[in-house]
């Protein structure tokens, strides 16, 4: 399955390499919590890259309502026009530090980093966009969707760290990532279904 900028490569994203980054960020992660690899799905980049323009053509950061998981990220730089495939995971993932296993569940300050290490998730896609003077929107899509509410959900799909793996050290992206941390946005809870996976709703309007 061919990469997901075969056809375009926003200014100051490296292409395949930046999709390589994004997902072995995402499988170092998961694999310290005890969930397999994700592998990179080119229907799921499709949709990430769509959703990534909007957000740029409309400079506000929320939610496109896919059925899919979904996680953002924005970043503003005068000082940079690159932004590495690993940074949006990064960012993400930080957010363990507000998360409490003792109390499994969805929180605001804790929803990006509950999708990427959720153990059922199997498929990941990415989009991104930049207007070249240092504004990124990156989109990440996720299959099947983490963050689901029903009861024991979180039990079964955000693991400790230290939780035996089900990957090989080596996830075989040939990844160059070093670890870094940014800025992103908070999903806020929607009200419950069956199965319910939580979105944020309200945009956050970005002024550049």
């Amino acid at each position: 399955m061919g990469g997901c900028f075969s056809r375009r490569r926003p200014r100051g994203v490296e292409g395949n390499q930046f999709e390589k980054d994004f997902v072995s960020a995402h499988n170092i992660y998961r694999r310290k919590h005890g969930a397999p690899p994700l592998q990179l799905n080119r229907d799921l980049c499709r949709s990430a890259q769509a959703w990534a323009d909007h957000l740029l053509s409309i400079r506000t950061l929320k939610h496109s309502g896919t059925d899919h998981g979904e996680n953002l990220f924005y970043k503003y730089s005068s000082s940079t026009r690159e932004l590495p495939g690993q940074e949006a995971v990064d960012s993400w993932y930080d957010e363990i530090k507000n998360y409490d296993f003792g109390r499994p569940g969805f929180r605001s300050n804790t929803g990006h980093f509950t999708q990427v290490v959720w153990k059922d998730s199997k498929e990941v896609g990415v989009g991104v966009a930049t207007d070249g003077n240092g504004l990124f929107f990156v989109v990440g899509q996720y299959n099947p969707a983490g963050n689901i509410t029903n009861p024991g959900y979180f039990e079964k799909n955000v693991l400790p760290s230290g939780t035996t793996p089900t990957v090989s050290d080596n996830d075989g992206s040939g990844s160059r990532w070093k670890p870094s941390v940014n800025k992103t946005s908070e999903p806020e809870k929607t009200g419950d279904r069956k199965p319910t996976t939580v979105f944020s709703r309200q945009g956050v309007k970005l002024d550049f």
